[in-house]
């Protein structure tokens, strides 16, 4: 029997913080809907401070760092900036705070050369590989002809330059971060080589995206990997973590709220996708587009804003059900794959 989960803080005012463990500071930066927030972290180093994720680069964003480091880091020096994984919510002012702060940038080797190869790849208009992309999921008309006219959101827009330099972490090393010990484990999925950590002292791990709370993380396949499998890597990355959790365990994530009860969310989170992908099985009974599985998937109505997220996360159930050969797509003239369930 699995203890509940459990969240034991409420979230920080903006600008504001909470302590969540000794030496252990939880503030928040700013994000459009529908998540509105990302959650940072810095670490006592007694001489400076470790944090873990910085936020996009926005003015906004900024001024809420030069306060934060003003005031409740009381002035000392951010030493280490470790990013969990590549997003730029994660990553977006990571180069400022080494450039403008000379701080040190630590993330896996994946995230680094991803974000970088993405703050270089600007785009004034949909590539031919987004275009074949989004009618290959088949994306409704009208938000077709919208963004077939509007100039793509580039990684550029919220990521700060990075430096040239950076230090590897990687699955299985071990790092000191604010006088705890931390075993560090990778799961992939929601985006590559993302990094966890877990202290040693079975009190504390840095989830990131990878082991939220309130939400699951996006899962979606890309133009830039069309027939990748992050629902499959990312069950994988669920199942691995398993022996490890603690019910002790106050898990630090990237959006929501901090929270214990993480063996009963890991099952929790496997279990809710293991359900999505048998409802989308019955329903690919009869062919659909990734699109056309929305309502089966996510159970409620999608919003524009939500569009996009929707659709990459439903090519990527229907990707892993065809890794399993449950379905096979078929293309239509328009270029939409048809998914349909084998005889």
């Amino acid at each position: 029997m699995f203890t509940p989960i459990r969240t034991p803080f409420e979230p920080p005012e903006t600008g504001g913080v909470v302590e969540v463990a000794e030496g252990v500071l939880w503030t928040r930066m700013p994000l459009p809907p529908p998540l509105g927030h990302v959650n940072v972290y810095a670490f006592d180093e007694g001489d400076g401070w470790t944090v873990v994720d910085t936020g996009v680069d926005t003015g906004k964003s900024r001024r809420l760092w030069s306060e934060f480091m003003a005031g409740p880091l009381g002035g000392r020096p951010v030493k280490r900036v470790i990013v969990t994984h590549h997003h730029l919510d994660h990553i977006g002012l990571a180069g400022w705070l080494i450039a403008e702060h000379g701080a040190e940038l630590l993330t896996s080797r994946t995230s680094y050369l991803m974000a970088r190869m993405l703050r270089l790849d600007v785009q004034e208009a949909p590539t031919a590989e987004m275009l074949a992309f989004w009618r290959s999921c088949g994306m409704a008309p009208e938000i077709y002809e919208k963004r077939l006219n509007e100039r793509p959101f580039n990684t550029a827009d919220a990521v700060h330059p990075l430096p040239l330099g950076y230090t590897r972490l990687q699955d299985g090393d071990e790092i000191e971060i604010g006088g705890r010990l931390w075993d560090i484990r990778t799961g992939d999925g929601h985006a590559p080589e993302h990094l966890t950590f877990w202290s040693r002292d079975a009190q504390l791990v840095i989830g990131g995206d990878q082991l939220l709370g309130g939400i699951s993380p996006n899962l979606g396949v890309s133009a830039t990997e069309t027939e990748a499998d992050p629902v499959g890597e990312w069950l994988v990355s669920c199942e691995r973590f398993v022996p490890h959790a603690r019910d002790t365990h106050l898990v630090l994530t990237g959006h929501k709220l901090p929270y214990t009860g993480l063996p009963a969310r890991l099952t929790h989170l496997i279990e809710n996708h293991r359900h999505a992908l048998a409802r989308l099985t019955e329903a690919l009974s009869e062919p659909r587009t990734a699109c056309d599985c929305f309502e089966v998937l996510f159970k409620r109505p999608i919003k524009e804003g939500e569009y996009g997220l929707a659709m990459v996360e439903a090519m990527a159930h229907c990707r892993h059900l065809e890794r399993l050969g449950v379905v096979s797509g078929r293309r239509r003239e328009d270029g939409a794959i048809l998914w349909q369930t084998g005889e």
